[in-house]
């Protein structure tokens, strides 16, 4: 229930400059105690009287507090209150006794002394001309501030977004909004442009401005790449900016003409089919995708055309000395990899589990090592680099710590102008990779570096837009390995028996009951049509059934896969049971619908270049400041500091999304399917599920929602030139 409540500050509990939460003590006329206030404020100062809307809330900890929705300043109305004001600190040259000293000098006639006569301060023993001036001065910039402050909030920008709008423009702030509030959707992280085209309807922007058709043309843009698009076809894109914006067809091209005149976009006649004239468009860029992909291109031609740089190795001597040195008889397809890997300058091997990719990493590092070559080992996650040294028994990195990335120097230092140092780069997981960061690692590889990408194809694609290594091995341009063999050892498991029947177009093999031999008792299927029961199992298992069956461990072991975000089994919803069953206790921090706990399960959402932490990333809660609203969470190892403004980057992860688990494995996943997901239901889907399961796969839901994600074998289609540009066309 919506409440108001007046007082003055009298004490900052806590203040973030970047968010603007505050906690302070209020003192409230005609009560005996003061209040706890805890919300959104802009540069709270001691003594300044508010006006606040909220509601009250019971914190069982720290009891009674008014949470505030909205507020305004009111001018300090008691002696008292204007001496606390003034003593605050606020005011440059004012402190506690000079302000004792004013106040008692001009009553509660000080405010207005200062704001038309500031002179007759120097009726005041101990202020000379000097102070004055110093006071005239800090009075005038807190008078801009509050100006500034009033003027944002006033247009519908939130106490939150005023801060950083203040902090990144100062005494311009007024100035850059009305002249062009865009501005924020490119130059202020967590203003997007929706907040921004808000801000410029309250100020008067038209439907049809320059400045808001070019911002919204990006916006969709933006959007499209997240959907995995590295471009997009002009006429379509005209389209959605016209649905998105509600202009015409004239006022989007015009915009577009000026974008392509900025250097923003790039326009791209593309034909990737000769025969077909039909298949002729025009393509449309952001201008660093287009750099991306047509920089990929070019670099895997001159990787692939340049010489090698280690010495010329003899594939039988090696492939014999291998063997022997491993103990180990490979198969074909492994002994073709080889080869080709000693022929090649880049080759590619695919392949879903049980497979071999492993073995035949391995059996290269070897020869390479006892050919005198240095090896480099990479993934694009930390969990899958940590796996891939752990199998090879070598140091792997995750790529941007291979390319030496660092916010404080501008980017990836590893380029053209100083490449990686090595003779055999092997990068697993490479399905993950997406345009731009295959840009980036490219631009490393010493022109005589041999490369190997591994990967299984036939997963989903990179989160980041593109689909990379697909397109390198739909392109024939390339050397490519794909193994289809599952080894005997490997064949035990009805996990990669089902993912390789998943992946072939049959359904898995739904046997609920436990085979005989218990070492392959690692795939379960339970039927249940109802979400609200599909729920309850899930907590079952995770809190209760495996643990006790495989003595696995609720939160560390053991991971909710869901193909949404959104419903009762989204993963919105199961976070919020499963952070209730798997760890129970008071909501010490709480930002929108999230609440955080210590201990609790968490996923980093979007790449955080300066803490080295990056999308997908999983940690754990180890410390939290209730007063501060600080976290601090651990990841792989190391500790991450979260300011209160920040926790917008990580969200509860006792359940995630498929997509976020790639190049991840789990020791048990949970996965429940459903027919509510058949948008999402997609064979690559259900198959990258299956595959992140390392010892148990237990699945939820209905055959016929399992059916149909095992025929629909036609992923989302995203648009890249990238195939086309490697053949030349």
């Amino acid at each position: 229930m919506s409440s108001e409540l007046s007082g003055q500050i009298e004490h900052i509990t806590y203040t973030n400059v970047e968010d603007g939460f505050t906690i302070a003590r209020l003192k409230v006329l005609g009560r005996l105690e003061s209040v706890t206030v805890l919300g959104k404020m802009i540069a709270p100062v001691p003594g300044e009287t508010l006006r606040l809307k909220g509601e009250w809330v019971r914190h069982p900890v720290y009891g009674e507090q008014f949470r505030i929705s909205s507020y305004e300043r009111t001018v300090p109305a008691t002696v008292e209150g204007i001496e606390k004001y003034l003593g605050s600190g606020m005011i440059r040259g004012l402190g506690p006794v000079m302000a004792r000293r004013i106040v008692d000098r001009f009553g509660n006639k000080t405010l207005k002394v200062i704001d038309t006569s500031i002179e007759r301060l120097a009726e005041v023993e101990g202020i000379g001309r000097k102070r004055i001036e110093t006071i005239r001065s800090a009075w005038q910039d807190q008078r801009e501030i509050r100006d500034v402050m009033i003027f944002l909030q006033a247009h519908g920008v939130s106490a939150g977004h005023a801060g950083k709008i203040f902090r990144r423009y100062g005494r311009q702030s007024v100035t850059v909004l009305t002249e062009n509030p865009f501005r924020l959707a490119t130059e202020i992280q967590g203003i997007g442009f929706l907040t921004a085209d808000r801000i410029a309807a309250k100020l008067g922007f038209p439907d049809d401005s320059a400045l808001r058709v070019t911002a919204g043309i990006l916006y969709v843009l933006d959007k499209l790449s997240q959907d995995g698009h590295v471009y997009y076809p002009y006429d379509a894109l005209v389209s959605k900016c016209r649905e998105t914006l509600s202009v015409g067809i004239e006022t989007v091209a015009s915009a577009m003409a000026d974008l392509v005149r900025a250097d923003r976009i790039v326009l791209e006649e593309l034909n990737p089919d000769p025969d077909d004239f039909q298949a002729s468009h025009k393509a449309v860029y952001l201008k660093p995708y287009y750099v991306c992909e047509t920089g990929i291109a070019r670099r895997i031609h001159s990787l692939s055309a340049a010489p090698k740089a280690c010495r010329e190795m003899q594939p039988d001597r090696a492939l014999r000395w291998v063997q022997q040195r491993l103990a180990i008889a490979l198969a074909a397809d492994q002994i073709t990899a080889i080869r080709t890997a000693l022929a090649e300058k880049l080759l590619v091997i695919t392949g879903g589990p049980g497979t071999g990719k492993t073995t035949i990493v391995n059996a290269l590092l070897q020869i390479f090592s006892k050919a005198g070559a240095s090896v480099l080992l990479a993934a694009p996650t930390g969990r899958a680099a940590k796996r891939l040294g752990e199998t090879c028994g070598r140091e792997a990195v995750t790529i941007h710590r291979l390319l030496e990335f660092t916010m404080a120097r501008g980017g990836f230092q590893r380029n053209e102008q100083n490449p990686l140092t090595g003779d055999l780069l092997v990068v697993d997981e490479a399905s993950m990779i997406d345009t731009v960061l295959m840009h980036h690692l490219l631009k490393a590889v010493p022109a005589g570096a041999t490369m190997i990408l591994v990967g299984d194809v036939h997963q989903l694609p990179s989160v980041g837009p593109g689909t990379v290594l697909k397109d390198i091995i739909d392109s024939g341009t390339t050397a490519v390995v794909e193994l289809k063999e599952i080894f005997r050892q490997a064949s035990r498991s009805r996990i990669i028996v089902n993912a390789h029947r998943i992946n072939s177009g049959q359904l898995p093999d739904l046997q609920t009951s436990d085979p005989p031999e218990p070492d392959v008792a690692d795939f379960f299927f339970i039927q249940q049509e109802d979400p609200e029961r599909v729920v309850e199992i899930i907590l079952e298992l995770t809190q209760s059934r495996i643990p006790r069956r495989f003595g696995l461990d609720p939160l560390n072991d053991i991971q909710v896969l869901t193909p949404m975000h959104r419903g009762l089994v989204g993963a919105t919803n199961l976070n919020r049971r499963l952070q209730e069953e798997l760890n129970p206790g008071q909501d010490l921090v709480t930002r929108g619908e999230q609440s955080f706990r210590v201990n609790d399960k968490v996923m980093q959402i979007r790449n955080n270049y300066e803490k080295e932490v990056f999308n997908g990333d999983i940690g754990r809660i180890v410390r939290i400041d209730p007063f501060s609203r600080q976290v601090t969470g651990r990841f792989d190892g190391r500790e991450i500091f979260y300011e209160a403004g920040e926790l917008e980057e990580i969200v509860p992860a006792y359940a995630i999304s498929v997509h976020k688990s790639q190049g991840s494995e789990y020791p048990a996943v949970v996965i429940p399917v459903l027919t509510q997901h058949f948008l999402l239901l997609q064979r690559n889907l259900i198959y990258t599920a299956v595959t992140r399961g390392r010892k148990l796969v237990v699945m939820v839901g209905t055959r016929k929602a399992l059916a149909i994600a095992v025929k629909n074998n036609t992923p989302q289609h995203r648009y890249t030139h990238l195939k086309y540009r490697l053949t030349g066309r």
